[in-house]
């Protein structure tokens, strides 16, 4: 598809330097652009690419100073990179809208309701009782239990599984391999040294625009629902336990494990590779390092910690500075010692 950049510049509501008439059909980074395509200039530690680049059109901030001239011709705009991510947005809508259909072999069961414009791909399978809404798109070998709620523009990619009871929000994005709503780790311990396995009984919820990536895992709750708020955003290979909750628009990088009935504020970032003990609460806002341990819960919004067990991430850079040093201090003490 091709577009005038004075097509583009109106749709971001921007403004044209050089030529408006010029075609792009495709969108690249600043760097490898090449003639026809359209890039954006958001981090000033590539602006010397403006002047060299071969794209036809470069999206740049209204306050972009240029040190020479440039052959590509430039949509001013309030901000370069979330005006990029809108044209994404809306390529992504362009392709979805022509993924429509019913591919075979599929399976439906009894009593479901599906809206219009949707796509199911082969080999998916949706389950009975289910409620799913318009231009939702189910990608091939995707598995959909019983009695699962699906909000409009959802897209569940190949191979994810949403187990029955789930109820999945509006624009959500559940990539390839994610298990939604599998069975919380509960066991109860016996005389004789056994786990006996404690029924799940329980939901997951997730609310609107929430994104959950490749291969990740929320188990449902033992009763109630494990419920992950409105606008957050999931990496993969993260695994959320029976009961956790977590807020609105907060993120979880990879690696992370959240263990049962902990509760996640709004606004959070969960950095990779962390771990989050049972039953304590983190406040809004509170940012958590990479590679930590959480073990208490977190009272006071806008909290930053670092390390395991996880503390104040000041401290926690002044105790690293420490504990680098130590082998000199160790050195500096038995010389004191044979002093002595």
């Amino acid at each position: 598809m091709k577009f005038t950049v004075g097509q583009i510049a109106e749709l971001l509501g921007g403004k044209v330097e050089g030529d408006a008439t010029a075609s792009v059909y495709k969108l690249e980074k600043i760097e490898e652009a090449r003639e026809g395509s359209l890039a954006f200039l958001s981090n000033l530690k590539y602006e010397h690419y403006i002047y060299t680049t071969q794209a036809t059109a470069v999206i740049v901030a209204h306050s972009l100073v240029l040190k020479q001239p440039t052959t590509a011709a430039l949509i001013r705009v309030e901000d370069p990179y979330l005006s990029f991510t809108r044209l994404l947005e809306e390529y992504q809508k362009v392709k979805s809208r022509l993924l429509q259909g019913v591919e075979e072999p599929s399976f439906i069961g009894q009593n479901v309701t599906i809206g219009e414009a949707h796509y199911r791909g082969a080999f998916s399978y949706i389950g009975h009782n289910c409620q799913i809404g318009k231009n939702v798109r189910i990608y091939p070998q995707a598995y959909i239990g019983d009695n699962v709620k699906i909000g409009d523009n959802t897209t569940i990619f190949a191979g994810a599984k949403i187990y029955a009871d789930s109820v999945i929000g509006k624009d959500c994005i559940i990539h390839a391999g994610a298990v939604i709503g599998s069975h919380g780790f509960g066991f109860a311990p016996q005389k004789d040294g056994t786990y006996k396995d404690i029924p799940q009984l329980g939901n997951v919820i997730l609310e609107d625009n929430v994104n959950v990536g490749a291969n990740t895992t929320i188990d449902c709750a033992t009763m109630g629902s494990t419920i992950i708020r409105e606008g957050t955003k999931i990496d993969n290979l993260v695994m959320l336990a029976h009961n956790v909750e977590v807020g609105r628009h907060t993120v979880i990088a990879a690696q992370t494990g959240i263990s049962g009935s902990a509760k996640i504020g709004d606004n959070c970032v969960i950095a990779g590779q962390v771990g989050i003990v049972g039953h304590i609460a983190l406040a809004n806002k509170t940012t958590v390092g990479a590679q930590s341990g959480v073990s208490k819960s977190i009272k006071e919004e806008g909290t930053i910690i670092q390390g395991s067990p996880a503390f104040d991430y000041k401290q926690n850079l002044r105790a690293l500075a420490v504990l680098r040093r130590l082998p000199e201090l160790e050195k500096q003490l038995n010389e004191l010692k044979e002093k002595i």
